[in-house]
């Protein structure tokens, strides 16, 4: 009790300000100095009241507005802790929006973003800018197509460039496929959680989502052939490698089964292979299985940067390549000739496979850290994946999307599982991301937000929204 000696001399020394103001002042300016550390044990309060000549109330609301500050926790027969500094990490040069955004990776390396800036310096020193000015056919030129064959070949063996479209994003492809696959009505499948995005298009477009039971594996080929017996299924939608949000990526023998129930029924298939640059090792892809029924739609917004808006789909067939032309091309007329001249330069020169490597070298750092810091808790990831699932253990009155929103506040990037849900059963889990433009050590931080809430339960009704 010496420690708080001079807090009954700065309480007298502070008579125009309440006393139990001053309590939790002084636990605040203890932790700030050093003089508490996380865990330390406060007096009781009765010992306290004593201490500084105050009565019991007093002490009582002091430790309660320390509380409120999300300073210490308090637990009935154990007494109050110190719950440390809580590091506050907001988005740097970015917004709140990026906090439930899975961003990719953003490695410190300044050699690479020298590369970045000279290949666009190249490129615009050496073209010819007019034509990047004028409108083009949808689909990309012949050198935006040979860049993204090139970029498609490390997942597919065999790319055709007349069955290939360049454009605006992932996200506009799945816009104009779900407007070209079912605007004359019926369902798509999908798992039971599934990328956000397709649920606001499938709203927006008032397309059904059917959702398929799931295992361990992903959607069940049973669930599936069932689905497609009533007649009404359009297409398949799978995001197999590394799924947002389950980190899951679909087994061969898996792959092949809904392949199988695919061809028997002629039902299409849309492969989100989003993330399927970042695995060093990657499983055929659903377009190698079943190359004639098969959207393939990839991208660099997860290997290279969100703000570089070009995806590439690989169609089934010409024709039908065409067809999804014409759709993309009244919803979005073209991609921007400068956004694909870019891709295409840094495909060329090598600087998108050095940006891929170095994605997922420092992805594989921060996986290896949120397992150690998480390591008591029920955890999903990739080892060369950005993004992680994690279970929430099961605790009375905790609800996934106050925990998530609570965590956003703390700079942590958390999604609720509600985000996901298709067949509404949410689980208790949450994404976390790992990426965006935090450095490891505000990674690091995070991350310990994370721990102290799942070890220290109370802390989450501390935390102010």
């Amino acid at each position: 009790m010496k420690r708080f000696d001079r807090w009954t001399h700065y309480m007298h020394e502070r008579p125009e300000r309440p006393a139990y103001l001053l309590i939790a002042d002084l636990i605040h300016d203890a932790i700030e100095s050093g003089d508490f550390q996380p865990r330390d044990r406060l007096p009781p309060l009765r010992d306290l009241a004593v201490k500084l000549s105050l009565n019991y109330t007093t002490v009582t609301r002091g430790y309660a507005e320390a509380r409120k500050r999300g300073l210490i926790d308090s637990r009935p027969g154990t007494g109050s802790f110190i719950r440390g500094k809580v590091p506050s990490i907001p988005p740097r040069n970015g917004s709140s929006y990026e906090m439930t955004m899975n961003l990719p990776v953003e490695p410190d390396s300044p050699d690479l973003v020298a590369q970045i800036r000279q290949g666009a310096l190249n490129l615009f020193a050496h073209k010819d800018l007019f034509p990047l000015l004028r409108y083009h056919d949808f689909g990309g030129n012949h050198d935006d197509k040979e860049a993204g064959c090139r970029w498609l070949g490390r997942r597919l063996p065999a790319v055709a460039p007349e069955r290939l479209l360049v454009c605006p994003g992932i996200h506009s492809v799945l816009v104009g496929l779900l407007t070209l696959l079912a605007r004359r009505g019926g369902e798509i499948c999908v798992g039971s959680l599934v990328y956000p995005g397709l649920k606001a298009i499938a709203a927006q477009l008032d397309i059904t989502l059917h959702a398929l039971e799931c295992d361990g594996d992903g959607p069940m080929p049973r669930s599936f052939e069932n689905a497609c017996q009533t007649g009404q299924i359009r297409a398949l939608y799978l995001n197999p490698t590394i799924n947002n949000p389950t980190t899951l990526t679909l087994p061969l023998r898996r792959r092949e089964k809904l392949a199988d129930v695919a061809l028997r029924y002629s039902v299409p298939i849309i492969e989100d292979d989003a993330y399927g640059m970042l695995p060093s090792a990657s499983l055929p892809a659903m377009a190698e299985l079943v190359p004639e029924l098969t959207w393939y739609i990839t991208g660099l917004s997860k290997c290279f940067g969100a703000g570089l808006r070009i995806a590439w789909v690989h169609a089934p067939t010409v024709r039908q390549g065409q067809h999804l032309a014409g759709a993309m091309r009244a919803l979005t007329v073209m991609s921007s000739p400068f956004t694909n001249a870019l891709a295409a330069q840094w495909i060329n020169d090598g600087t998108a496979e050095k940006m891929l490597l170095a994605v997922r070298e420092e992805a594989v750092l921060r996986q290896r850290m949120a397992a150690r810091l998480l390591r008591n808790y029920s955890l999903q990831a990739d080892a060369e994946g950005f993004h992680l699932w994690l279970r929430l253990p099961h605790r009375q009155g905790w609800n996934p999307s106050d925990v998530a929103v609570k965590l956003r506040h703390q700079g942590v990037s958390a999604v609720s599982s509600a985000a996901f849900c298709t067949d509404n059963n949410p689980p208790d889990a949450l994404r976390l991301c790992l990426g965006g433009p935090n450095s490891r050590e505000q990674c690091e931080g995070m991350l310990k937000n994370v721990a102290d809430m799942l070890e220290y339960p109370a802390w989450l009704s501390t935390v102010a929204l």
